[in-house]
Parts: C-alpha cells; structure tokens; sequence
C-alpha cells in the first residue's frame, strides 16, 4: 500500500536538520525514519540514480517528480519542492548503502518491489539504459530485499514499448 499522505512544504530544509537525518541514518542501530524523512530518503536516491552517469537530464528530473505525485498524492509543486529538498539531501548524503537501509526499514516489504520499479523508471527516463545507473540499480535491489528476477520484471514494467 502507498502512502498517500500529504506533503506540506515549510521552506527549505535547514542544514541541522539534515545533519539530523544522516545522524539517524548512520547509527548503529537506526530507528524507523519518519513519514517525511523516509520521503527525502526515497527521493535522494531517486536523485542519486539519476546522477549516477554525471548527468541530471529534465525527463529524469520530470519522472522523479511523477514518482513522488504519484507514490505521495502530491500536487506539483509539492512534489517539486520535495525533490528540491532530495536534491540538497542527496549531495548531502552519506553513502548509497545508508539510504537504502533506510528505505528497507521504512517500506513495507510488498512495496519495495515499487521502490525498484520508480528507480528504473528514472534509470530509463532519458531513453538510455546507462552502465553507472544499471550497475547502482543492480547493488540497490538485492539491498532492498529484491530478487534480481523482480526488479527484471519491474523495468519490464515501466520500459517504453513492453
């Protein structure tokens, strides 16, 4: 089941509590991130894929904003203004491994599989199926718990023409 909660954005996020955020990612024994920390963690890695080939094109940047519509039942802007705060975040950010633990222990089991089918659908966005985000793809989904046998069948999902 997604969260359909409503994102009200109060500004930009502060520094501290970023700090805050990887602080928590980062202990040896995390907690359960709240509602919307565990959003900018899902939308930093949603950017972090994004990046992965040193690019950051505009059909990435407008499908990661789909995502986060669709996955939070957010308006546009809202849902701009939360990849706003997931691009801070993500440069930020500690390592790939942390933001996916934290994912895993926030993402009911049964929606993980949808976490990989939103980061395939950025990973192929720009109509390329580059090396760098294919192989941070591969790493993330067995991280989160996912089969590679699904997260096949989930780029199968979201591929142009399948």
């Amino acid at each position: 089941m997604q969260n359909r909660l409503a994102f009200a954005p109060t500004g930009p996020i502060s520094s501290v509590m970023f700090a805050d955020l990887f602080k928590r990612l980062t202990a040896p024994e995390p907690e359960q991130l709240s509602d919307a920390d565990a959003r900018v963690a899902l939308g930093a890695l949603l950017v972090r894929i994004a990046r992965a080939d040193g690019t950051y094109e505009a059909a990435e940047i407008h499908q990661i904003d789909a995502v986060l519509q669709s996955r939070y039942g957010l308006d546009e802007s809202a849902a701009q203004a939360l990849r706003s705060q997931c691009e801070v975040a993500e440069a930020e950010a500690p390592d790939t491994v942390r933001f996916t633990r934290a994912i895993k222990d926030a993402v009911a089991y049964e929606d993980r599989e949808g976490v990989i089918e939103a980061l395939w659908s950025v990973v192929l966005a720009d109509g390329v199926r580059d090396k760098s985000e294919d192989a941070l793809l591969r790493m993330v989904a067995p991280m989160l718990g996912v089969t590679d046998q699904d997260s096949h069948k989930a780029r199968l999902r979201v591929m142009p023409n399948s």
